[in-house]
């Protein structure tokens, strides 16, 4: 797979992952208002995004064809640690969006630049100790 395509699939993926994040937040904020709901909301939609992510990722960007509980729990478990710093860029940076703004579309462009980031530095992080043992390809641009 040349670099072009693997960078416009993992974007691709990114942005897929970012809206069924989104989603998953609009939905649990409908449930109300309030900072424990708006919690719930950044929880529901990280989750959302993560198992989405992560298929897609496995099978498509790192071509990996490990099967079985075992393997599939192995990396999807250095997948999820991998996620904490990235995850921390990402809620920082809506959450520093929600507070200073204080309004859903300002709290949604600080979702979406906060994830942008995220999956950069995630990647690196997958490359080299999620997905280490399946066939290398190039890193995108």
């Amino acid at each position: 797979m040349s670099l072009a395509r693997l960078t416009a699939l993992y974007a691709a993926f990114a942005v897929a992952a970012t809206a069924a994040n989104l989603l998953a937040q609009r939905a649990v904020l409908m449930l109300g208002d309030g900072a424990g709901v708006f919690a719930l909301a950044v929880f529901a939609g990280t989750g959302v995004g993560l198992v989405l992510k992560y298929a897609l990722d496995k099978r498509w960007i790192f071509a990996d064809r490990s099967t079985g509980v075992a393997a599939h729990g192995r990396r999807f478990g250095l997948y999820t640690a991998m996620g904490i710093v990235t995850t921390a860029i990402f809620w920082g940076t809506e959450t520093a969006f929600w507070l200073i703004w204080g309004t859903d579309p300002m709290r949604e462009v600080g979702a979406v630049l906060g994830l942008a980031v995220g999956y950069v530095v995630k990647y690196q992080l997958d490359r080299r100790f999620v997905f280490d043992a399946a066939p290398r390809r190039a890193a995108p641009a």
